[in-house]
């Protein structure tokens, strides 16, 4: 029967130089299991698809004329005014509000009408007794008529004395006279009285063209004057009107360039608000005045459509293209974006230099194709051989990307 202390002899390690220490495998065993366990996560991972972003490549017989510069401006309105009243008064009713469509000559809002009113009722009524005094002359006019017609008579048989026909005379020339005053008179009055009923018409403020409302600037009660009163009591206007019709853009174009501009000259205009809406367009002209500060000349651009999704100051990128050569071929190949080019690596000394290249995707797996590259313009790539539009492309393939491949698209991508 063996001891305790027997055990604890067995437990005890003994240090001493040249004594036998038990070798044991587990560091091997710990080594063994990583390396199986990186090899099946590599067979793993070698069957995973490989997430890709990619672009359809546009066809360069549809793609248009090249771009030969790109500059960048707003929406301007040629045709805005203030609408204001010709004359000072409140503001007793407004029609208007913001973003309303109006036709030229559509009432817009209302003065205080009270005095010109009551100077028109008092033009009409001295207009009716000018009248009235004037239709009383003619009567008296045709009375002395008919009398010195009767005293004509009377002294042609000497039945009265020659001062009662020059009486009569006198008489019928003092009511004519009269009455030629009277007339002069009236005709004053109709005219007082038309330019009083302008004066009351002037408290209504009508749309000189027609348009849309993009401001309302005055609320009944305030006081309004064609011309400022200062001091922020009196409005100028009770809005701002913009013919929509007349609505063009203006670019900065860098004086270096403009030399590529000309009068007419088609272009391709892109919203910043919608950005996948191509809008065509053509230089209306170039502004001959340059900006110091910004080196920069205007250039006034006319859109060919017009859409109530355009407004003012909307900013807008434009892209001048060249000239289109009726009688030219029609560029073949496809455009794609730089960044889907895989450029080769440098060839060795006495090798012969390795082609670019694109990859493609056809039923999930990425196609290496070598091409034949053209110009860039906008940050695109003419591919004059080797694809046509159409065909999916990856874009900034990632490093290792072998031809076989098998790829997924990224959801945010292809479109």
């Amino acid at each position: 029967m063996s001891r305790p202390e027997d055990h604890l002899r067995d437990l005890r390690i003994d240090r001493r130089p040249g004594a036998a220490r038990p070798t044991s495998n587990r560091k091997w065993i710990v080594l063994g299991a990583i390396v199986t366990v990186v090899a099946v996560g590599a067979v793993l991972m070698s069957g995973r698809p490989t997430p890709v972003d990619t672009t359809v490549a546009r066809s360069a017989a549809d793609a248009g004329p090249p771009t030969l510069l790109d500059a960048s401006g707003f929406v301007t309105a040629r045709r805005i005014a203030t609408v204001s009243s010709k004359v000072t008064g409140r503001v007793a009713e407004v029609l208007i509000e913001e973003g309303m469509k109006v036709e030229e000559g559509q009432l817009l809002a209302r003065l205080d009408a009270t005095d010109a009113s009551a100077q028109l009722e008092l033009a009409s009524a001295q207009q009716a007794s000018s009248e009235s005094q004037l239709a009383e002359a003619r009567t008296q006019l045709a009375l002395a008529e008919t009398t010195l017609k009767r005293q004509q008579e009377l002294i042609g048989r000497q039945l009265v004395a020659q001062s009662a026909f020059d009486q009569a005379k006198a008489d019928r020339d003092a009511r004519a006279a009269r009455l030629a005053s009277l007339e002069k008179a009236v005709e004053v009055a109709r005219d007082q009285r038309a330019l009083t009923a302008i004066g009351v018409d002037n408290t209504q403020i009508r749309a000189p063209f027609a348009g849309v409302i993009v401001a309302k600037a005055a609320q009944p009660g305030e006081m309004i004057s064609p011309v400022s009163a200062g001091g922020g009591f009196t409005r100028t206007g009770i809005g701002t009107l913009v013919d929509m019709d007349s609505l063009e853009v203006n670019v900065d174009v860098n004086e270096a360039y403009i030399g590529r501009v000309q009068p007419k000259m088609p272009v391709n205009a892109v919203l910043n608000a919608y950005p996948d809406w191509t809008i065509p367009g053509s230089v209306i002209a170039i502004v001959p005045t340059a900006d110091r500060t910004k080196a920069t000349v205007k250039v006034r651009i006319a859109l060919d459509s017009k859409d109530p999704r355009i407004v003012p100051d909307m900013g807008v990128r434009v892209s001048f293209l060249a000239p289109v050569d009726a009688d030219a071929p029609k560029p073949t190949g496809a455009f794609v974006p730089e960044a889907a080019i895989v450029q080769p690596a440098p060839a060795a000394e006495g090798e012969e230099p390795a082609r670019p290249a694109v990859f493609i995707v056809e039923d999930g797996v990425a196609k290496r194709i070598e091409v034949t590259l053209g110009e860039e313009a906008n940050a695109e790539r003419h591919v004059t051989a080797g694809l046509v539009g159409g065909e999916t492309v990856i874009v900034a393939p990632p490093k290792g990307l072998a031809d076989g491949a098998r790829v997924v698209v990224n959801a945010a991508a292809g479109r």
